[in-house]
């Protein structure tokens, strides 16, 4: 018969006959002999013979180990204090009846430098071994050399652990992949194919068929590689790290300092690789305390170096993969540990590394990749963890120098800085049509209040290192520009803390420019700050008196008028009342005589205040009064503001107005100004003032029996308590009174 018509016959390939004719197969599987025996109608005795002879010459391993391994390829050594990782090694043993099914199974452990990507194989590897009794290898490919292992010497080294002479190995690289694929998928083989460089290594070594696991671990995510399934292994816990550490020292000396063992955990960074190190650095000094070690750690410039015991070193394995960067890859890794939050857009690794965006972005990716960066699930940002920042870092001095690094943070402050007071300018009612004019980049600049109000939040940290870059360096002009331009937008956002450090900077910058009247400005800016963002009132007080004096000197009546308001509420919440009241007359006095624009609003801020602490004295009715005075000014409009603008003060006084009438005890006629003040903050995305209207609505509701009034009640308290406003106290009790008195409604 023809190789042709007996492979059709037998089912068996005519690569696997071909390779038996010429002795390349001395020892053919049972299975492939019984086919071949029934198709060329062999009896049993002969059969029977042919079996024998096929198994004297299969493959025995070469100087084996036992059961787990062969030869020069046999698994490494399990370890005993193996730790967490449960989830992922269940999903791996799910492969292994695919793999009984005759389908070659693969899967990939990719990730960044110290992960435990190879502990993790080798444990899985083990405790899978006995389903694949034909053979484990393990392979290391060497991915992190300058000469990474070659595809054709891997693939003579697995023919070897099979068996295959050394004669008998072809030459070529196809044809040492076919011969390999052949024979391993007539064999159940486990196989751990470890630091990979990249898929054209891998490729070659996977079996095309057969009941076969392979395990490739790699720092790179092999994308490249179909059909495949992924197994991403996550920072460890800050419970499993604590684990690791006990299993590694003993739980007794874990157990005797065990807030130093979490503090250790955290400076570690929840990283396999730096728990251990620091573990074995422990074990070796069984006298020393845990303290002692995250004294160390606790300073960054040290901490790579507490990070090394004998030849493992942290630092070490960051600079494999650092190396095998190109150039521009590596510019960007280290220059990008100068972003100020805990993560970066390729905007500012772009600016900061001297490249165009779309470079960033590709060159980000890389890195991602490369298991040196962590992408965002949602949006187009990238994260270091916080030791590989470190290392980072370091390459900065080692290869950029001072005068590179300075240039760079300029570059970057400067940019950020335009890009930031351009899109606080579409809140600002004066300048909002103007924004983009000022933008360093209009191609690119945020388009309307939306995305504006997105970009301001996702960059927040590098805005405001931005600004504290500028006051630094002497740019004041540029500080106080940025500062007016957030003025509208931090009404918004109240609840952002940072408000104190952008007016205390902005103040401080008009102070050295010599401009009284800027100073008076900021300063009442920062009195609001103090008062509704951090709720120092003490603070808000002394920056209020510090704005009042400044704009007496140089003759602001608006700026007065609003430093006696900030003055007044500071003092209202250090209990001094009836000087709060006082100083709000005053407030509203020097106002009143105010013709522009930001004179009337500054008027109705004043009055709303006042009217607040009335009803709080007691005197509701007399509250409503003036209320019911600002309602009348913004339905009558103020010229030069707009309808959205002043419809955000009117709802200030509906807010107001519903809370007189609930404390006159006019509980129904409370309930439509309070939605309506409700609705308008929820439009206007204002959560540090909704929220308070919010709960405003809910006590109402409480005190009429409305089934909505515990959902309203509970949505209140969560955001108070989330905004950090002191107000949640005020919602607690609400809910406990109406829990209380047994109105559990919707």
């Amino acid at each position: 018969m023809s190789q042709e018509a007996l492979s059709d016959a037998a089912g068996v390939s005519v690569r696997a006959l071909a390779d038996m004719e010429r002795g390349r197969t001395r020892g053919p599987q049972r299975r492939t002999v019984q086919a071949l025996a029934q198709a060329l109608g062999v009896d049993e005795a002969g059969a029977a013979r042919l079996e024998r002879s096929a198994a004297a010459g299969r493959p025995r391993p070469r100087a084996a180990t036992g059961p787990a391994g062969s030869g020069t390829l046999a698994l490494p050594r399990d370890i005993q204090d193996f730790t967490a990782r449960g989830d992922a090694l269940a999903r791996l043993a799910e492969l292994v009846p695919d793999a009984g099914a005759g389908l070659p199974a693969v899967t990939v452990v990719a990730g960044q430098p110290g992960l435990g990507k190879t502990a993790f194989a080798v444990h899985a590897a083990h405790r899978l071994a006995p389903h694949f009794p034909d053979g484990q290898f393990a392979l290391d490919l060497h991915g992190m050399d300058a000469e990474p292992t070659s595809p054709r010497d891997a693939l003579a080294r697995l023919l070897g652990a099979v068996g295959v002479a050394d004669a008998a190995i072809p030459s070529g690289t196809d044809d040492r992949a076919g011969l390999w694929r052949s024979l391993a998928g007539e064999r159940r083989l486990l196989l751990l194919l470890d630091n990979a460089a990249g898929e054209f290594q891998v490729e070659p070594l996977l079996p095309g068929t057969g009941a076969s696991l392979t395990i490739v671990t790699s720092r790179q995510a092999l994308a490249g590689l179909g059909s495949v399934h992924r197994t991403d292994l996550a920072l460890l816990r800050r419970e499993e790290t604590v684990e690791l550490l006990s299993r590694i020292i003993g739980p007794d000396r874990v157990g005797a300092e065990a807030q130093a063992a979490r503090d250790l955990a955290d400076l570690c960074g929840h990283l396999p690789l730096a728990v251990r190190i620091a573990g074995q650095r422990l074990l070796s000094r069984p006298h020393e305390r845990l303290g002692k070690l995250v004294a160390r750690l606790a300073t960054e410039a040290r901490r790579l170096d507490g990070l090394q015991a004998g030849s493992l070193r942290v630092r070490a394995a960051f600079a494999l993969s650092y190396r095998q960067l190109p150039p521009r890859s590596q510019t960007l890794l280290r220059r990008a540990a100068l972003a100020a939050g805990t993560d970066f857009s390729p905007e500012t690794g772009a600016l900061l590394a001297g490249l165009t965006c779309d470079e960033a972005a590709v060159y980000a990716e890389e890195l991602t990749d490369a298991g040196l960066l962590q992408s965002d699930p949602a949006g187009e940002r990238y994260r270091f963890h916080d030791l590989l920042r470190l290392y980072a870092a370091e390459q900065i001095d080692a290869e950029d120098g001072p005068e590179v690094r300075d240039a760079a943070l300029d570059r970057t402050a400067h940019w950020m800085l335009r890009r930031a007071t351009a899109a606080a300018l579409h809140f600002d009612v004066d300048h909002e049509q103007t924004a983009s004019r000022s933008d360093p980049d209009p191609d690119t600049a945020p388009i309307g209040r939306e995305e504006a109000r997105a970009w301001l939040e996702a960059e927040r940290a590098e805005w405001l290192a931005a600004l504290r870059r500028a006051h630094d360096t002497g740019r004041h002009r540029q500080v106080l520009d940025a500062a007016q331009a957030m003025h509208w937008f931090s009404d918004l956002n109240q609840h952002w803390e940072q408000w104190v450090e952008v007016f205390r900077q902005s103040a401080d910058s008009a102070r050295a420019l010599g401009s009284r009247q800027e100073e008076a400005v900021h300063l009442n800016y920062l009195a609001w700050a103090y008062n509704l963002c951090v709720h120092d009132p003490r603070a808000g007080l002394t920056a209020a008196d510090s704005a009042l004096a400044a704009a007496r000197e140089c003759g602001d009546g608006l700026q007065q008028g609003w430093a006696l308001g900030y003055g007044a509420g500071a003092l209202h919440r250090l209990g001094r009342t009836e000087e709060a009241q006082e100083r709000l007359r005053d407030s509203a006095r020097c106002l009143a005589s105010q013709e522009s624009p930001q004179g009337r609003l500054a008027e109705l801020t004043t009055l709303n205040s006042l009217g607040t602490l009335l009803r709080q004295a007691g005197r509701a009715a007399e509250a409503l009064e003036i209320h019911r005075r600002s309602e009348r000014i913004c339905r009558a409009g103020i010229p030069g503001r707009t309808i959205e603008v002043v419809g955000l003060y009117h709802a200030v006084a509906r807010q107001q107005i519903g809370n007189d009438l609930a404390a006159l005890g006019r509980w129904h006629e409370a309930e439509a100004p309070l939605r309506q003040a409700l609705a308008a903050f929820d439009a206007a995305q204002m959560p540090a003032w909704s929220e308070q209207a919010r709960l405003d609505l809910g006590r109402v509701l409480g005190a009429t029996g409305h089934p909505e009034a515990r959902t309203t009640l509970l949505a209140a308290r969560d955001a108070l308590v989330a905004l950090r406003n002191p107000r949640q106290v005020e919602a607690a009790e609400a809910l406990a009174a109406l829990d209380a008195n047994g109105t559990r409604t919707a």
